[in-house]
């Protein structure tokens, strides 16, 4: 096990070696991730074609992740309510970003296609599967596991060159505090949750690990357990993004903390407009570097828990 955690943490160590300076290659570089995640969320639709009595399994398995997102999140809110009183941050509805998305359905627009990249794999699969037999689904396999390679690779790349330096995470205590109250608070309901989820306990930390990182929590957790389990963490962690956009506007300006730090990973990048748009511009740094953190540990711990 620890053999296949060093083959797969490699590709991640030696992106993040790569500096890039130019805004091109940059671009490039975000295409490709983009692109990686569709190619594997694709054939992790079809993988899960590949499973004896489909209706059942997709059926546990939006069951199961369910009871993951509904114990995670309410350790989640509690750590992070707790949070918000003590640390009192300032938020500054004044001033709101550019061609923020204006409707809960246009944040959440990008998140829902990724969840019909899934199901057209499903379909698919299904489709291919009787003319092409038992070749299809073991292909599917060993090609999703090449993309995930030069996934990690260019993410590595990505958050080399995000712009944070460690001076700047380090010294923003808000974003730091958040980060690991979130990140505390969601391992100790993946340990509540494995029972229920019928699994070992290192097994329900790493479905918990993802942070909000649905793109790539599905793909790890799959590549290591199998395509039901990596739709339950990817399921999961959609959930909790859909959530997020939800929340944010209701209780950022009375608990701004907890708004920054549900949306976990994603505070960065995907609802970091919505963020900007109900908290202000002072909100901003701090759920770009919480976001950030989650982010840089969210690979590494997972595949970390599936070796214990």
């Amino acid at each position: 096990m620890l053999t296949g955690l060093l083959i797969v943490l490699l590709p991640l160590v030696l992106g993040y070696l790569v500096r890039v300076r130019r805004a091109g290659p940059m671009a490039l570089i975000n295409r490709g991730v983009n692109a990686s995640i569709y190619v594997i969320l694709l054939l992790m639709g079809i993988g899960l074609a590949g499973l004896d009595d489909l209706g059942g399994q997709l059926s546990r398995m939006g069951g199961q992740a369910l009871t993951l997102l509904g114990v995670t999140s309410a350790c989640n809110l509690a750590a992070l309510g707790w949070l918000s009183r003590r640390l009192r941050l300032a938020v500054d509805p004044s001033r709101v970003v550019a061609d923020a998305p204006t409707s809960k359905l246009a944040a959440m627009a990008g998140s829902l296609s990724l969840v019909g990249v899934v199901l057209l794999g499903v379909v698919l699969g299904v489709a291919a599967g009787g003319p092409l037999g038992e070749s299809l689904f073991p292909w599917a396999e060993r090609l999703a596991e090449w993309v995930l390679y030069a996934l990690l690779a260019l993410i590595g790349c990505q958050l080399r060159n995000s712009g944070m330096p460690l001076r700047q995470i380090l010294l923003n205590r808000f974003g730091l505090a958040i980060a690991v109250t979130l990140a505390a608070s969601s391992l100790v309901g993946g340990l509540l949750a494995a029972p229920l989820l019928d699994l070992p306990w290192n097994q329900g930390l790493a479905m918990a690990a993802g942070f909000g990182w649905y793109s790539l929590s599905g793909i790890l957790i799959g590549d290591q357990l199998g395509p039901l389990l990596g739709g339950v963490a990817f399921f999961n962690d959609l959930g909790r993004e859909l959530l997020a956009f939800v929340l944010i506007p209701l209780v950022i300006r009375r608990q701004a903390a907890l708004a920054i730090g549900y949306g976990g990973a994603t505070a960065m990048d995907f609802t970091l407009p919505v963020i900007q748009q109900h908290g202000g511009v002072t909100c901003v740094p701090v759920a770009v570097v919480s976001g950030f953190i989650l982010s840089l540990l969210s690979p590494p711990l997972i595949l970390f828990l599936l070796t214990l």
